[in-house]
């Protein structure tokens, strides 16, 4: 009787001995990869210091409104909730998509832009494993940045304004700080969302060119075009298809009576897109040439 063969199963296969495809680029080693660079750095400062930069403007700028005034923006001092939900409006269009174009963006096409994507899949990390680390990462930094600008908010204005009541823009109701709170992570969450077509889109094209400029820039400016063609009344009804329609549902969450149902359309609009973004993303990278 023949010896039995003492090979393992990866020298049959031709692979080199202990080499595991699943234990490739760790999501431990991503997370640290992309906490060290300076970008990282500088944006979270930005997003941890802009509540505080409000807050001083506030403090010191001519007062405008007060009481009787229903605008958002002057209801801000009202108390903390109210100051958190005016530093979340007036960063969502922008400030937050620029953080997210950017963690998402930059993901591949930095690698390709210093020449190390090649050298990446010649360790080898299997491309579908690659991707779906550095997208894990990539959206875990998003929600990251898209969560600790309302909460430093929060902190912020509750130790400047106090923690009082909210006050419900355009009606003047208040409501009680202990049922809001619920509801503001309900906006935070909803927020997360509404910008998962901005990390989406950038991550296909992060995958699709060698400059992460490109890539950061093709998302916000997705987001320029949408608000654009969102103001066009003539488009009517398929203005709620555009990926910022539903951006700013999630005042309707914060009214005595809530109603979740332009939240719910968001949703459903942003997850729909992103689905398809990132299949395309995954599809285009498995075919790609990797020259650089």
């Amino acid at each position: 009787m023949s010896p039995v063969s003492q090979e393992s199963p990866s020298q049959d296969l031709g692979q080199a001995h202990g080499y595991a495809p699943g234990r490739t680029l760790p999501l431990r080693v991503e997370i640290l990869r992309q906490f060290k660079r300076r970008r990282t750095l500088v944006m979270f400062g930005l997003l941890l210091a802009l509540p505080w930069i409000l807050v001083v403007a506030f403090q010191f700028g001519p007062q405008r409104g007060g009481q009787d005034s229903l605008r958002l923006s002057d209801l801000a001092t009202q108390g903390g909730l109210n100051f958190a939900a005016f530093a979340l409006s007036v960063s969502a269009n922008f400030l937050l998509v620029v953080a997210v174009a950017m963690f998402c963006g930059d993901t591949v096409a930095s690698e390709a832009s210093w020449s190390s994507l090649r050298y990446l899949l010649a360790a080898p990390v299997p491309r579908s494993r690659l991707l779906r680390q550095k997208l894990i990462v990539a959206l875990g930094y998003s929600a990251a940045a898209v969560t600790v600008l309302p909460l430093m908010a929060l902190l912020a204005g509750t130790l400047a304004f106090g923690w009082n009541d909210i006050r419900v823009p355009g009606t003047g109701e208040l409501i009680p700080a202990a049922d809001v709170l619920p509801k503001f992570a309900v906006v935070i969450g909803y927020a997360l969302v509404s910008q998962l077509v901005v990390a989406s889109l950038a991550f296909l094209l992060s995958v699709s060119t060698d400059s992460p400029l490109g890539a950061v820039g093709g998302a916000v400016g997705l987001v320029i075009v949408s608000s654009i063609l969102q103001a066009v009344e003539a488009l009517g009804s398929l203005r709620e298809f555009l990926p910022t329609f539903w951006n700013t549902a999630w005042l309707d969450a914060l009214a005595p009576e809530p109603d979740y149902s332009g939240m719910i359309k968001g949703v459903a609009v942003s997850v729909t897109y992103s689905v398809i973004l990132i299949a395309f993303a995954f599809r285009h990278f498995r075919t790609k040439d990797v020259v650089s």
